[in-house]
């Protein structure tokens, strides 16, 4: 007999079946669609959480008979791209996913139909570029292209010109390139003596990120100042290309393991050679922790890495319950609004950013869980930029609320977005990496 009641235990999630021909059958997602909507119809908890679901239930509701099978089929697509895989409805909200009998998973179910649309052909080409986060750097980021890039970001007349183009919302504030790349003139130090941890190495492997190593490199330098003060031994990963997160937002789940081949072997042999690896951007981590190994359960060099990546803060604070962290904070950061990005609030890691801040004498800290409504690259389409700014203005509201001399995000996209939003009037910007170096004292 089937039970109505929630599940009660932590949800569990199932490797994603993508190399099964079955996966790519229209009819048989259409099948999995109607048991998993319906579902969703019946409860309706997730109305709040992104677009996806109210888009869903309006289709519902203004279909012929109220239900689901009052719904034309070919509209059932507007729900999949209203997804963006943040994983909140699957990790917070959700009272039937695994182990629960009903097995929902509605962004694996997105993700099915997304990958669908691409072996279709049904990608456009604008959403191919933005996803291609490493080839877009590279030629970005080469002297005088990079000037010619930049202008055209600020300029609205080249804007205009853009978003008549590609569809790229003039209004959306882009970051920069920029031409001294993160791994190019990183100063790492490996001279410090080995201390390990109860769950941490005393040595660590950083992987730069696309948008660490083309857009902001000083977060990486900041992070690498956090380290040296700490005196923990610290290299770059030796190759890395994009962690393959915006090609599965894309459904290129064919590109996401070309990506894999190349990123694993190097960060498999980081963490054979006793390396945490750390990883400043929250989507990059999510992907080596948690898509990778639902994507290839039977490969041991993604589990092994997946075991060792850690972000920023959840490594600083296990060093600091070992007793191996330093807290000589020495300048104060006043009132700060902390914006925790989904992607980093479903890792399962607590708020580790906010307890390490919260550290820092005479230092405050607002936080702010909801979702910032940008979303990767969902908030630069001109089609979702209304709704993006929609969806952050509870954010942007609250984050100005403690009249803040800092706005901060762990993912700097969001961060930026969430700046955009309050008006720049109040605070400001900074990585919470920028902000630790700031309390240590560091140049």
């Amino acid at each position: 007999m089937a039970t109505y009641k929630g599940n009660l235990d932590a949800p569990k999630r199932n490797p994603i079946d993508w190399k099964n021909p079955d996966f790519y059958k229209e009819a048989e997602l259409f099948d999995e669609m109607d048991r998993v909507f319906d579902i969703c119809h019946t409860c309706r908890r997730c109305i709040n959480l992104c677009t996806a679901f109210p888009t869903l239930f309006d289709l519902i509701d203004e279909g012929t008979t109220g239900e689901l099978d009052g719904v034309e089929k070919n509209k059932l697509w507007e729900v999949v791209d209203r997804c963006y895989l943040c994983d909140m409805c699957f990790m917070s909200k959700c009272p039937y996913v695994p182990p629960h009998e009903w097995n929902v998973d509605f962004p694996h179910l997105m993700l099915r139909g997304k990958a669908i649309k691409y072996k279709k052909g049904e990608t456009n080409f604008r959403d191919k570029m933005l996803s291609s986060t490493d080839i877009m750097g590279r030629i970005a980021s080469i002297p005088v292209v990079v000037q010619v890039v930049n202008a055209s970001i600020k300029a609205p007349t080249a804007r205009k010109l853009i978003e008549g183009a590609l569809d790229i919302h003039a209004k959306r504030e882009l970051p920069e390139y920029n031409a001294k790349k993160f791994r190019t003139n990183a100063k790492v130090d490996e001279s410090f003596a080995v201390k390990n941890g109860e769950k941490t190495s005393g040595k660590v492997g950083i992987y730069s990120t696309c948008y660490v190593n083309y857009n902001e490199p000083g977060i990486g330098h900041d992070l690498i100042e956090i380290l040296k003060y700490n005196e923990i031994p610290t290299r770059l990963v030796e190759k890395e290309v994009c962690c393959g997160m915006p090609k599965l937002e894309l459904g290129d789940l064919e590109a996401v393991e070309k990506l894999k081949n190349i990123n694993i072997p190097n960060l498999a042999k980081l963490a054979r050679d006793g390396y945490s690896i750390i990883m400043s951007v929250p989507s990059c981590a999510l992907m080596f922790k948690q898509e990778l190994p639902l994507m290839f359960p039977e490969d041991k060099d993604v589990k092994l890495v997946a075991e060792a990546t850690f972000d920023p803060f959840e490594y600083l604070m296990l060093r600091n319950r070992d007793g191996l962290l330093k807290t000589d904070f020495k300048v104060p950061l006043g009132n700060v609004s902390y914006h925790i990005p989904c992607h980093l609030r479903v890792q399962n890691i607590g708020k580790k950013t906010k307890d390490m801040l919260e550290m820092i004498p005479q230092t405050t800290v607002n936080l702010v869980e909801r979702c910032s409504g940008h979303d990767g690259t969902w908030g630069v389409k001109s089609e979702y930029f209304a709704d993006s700014m929609k969806i952050g203005k509870p954010v942007f509201k609250k984050m100005a609320e403690s009249d803040p001399d800092y706005i901060s995000s762990d993912c700097a996209i969001a961060g930026r977005h969430i700046y955009q939003g309050m008006g720049k009037n109040t605070g400001v910007k900074q990585h919470p990496l920028t902000l630790l170096r700031i309390a240590y004292g560091l140049t």
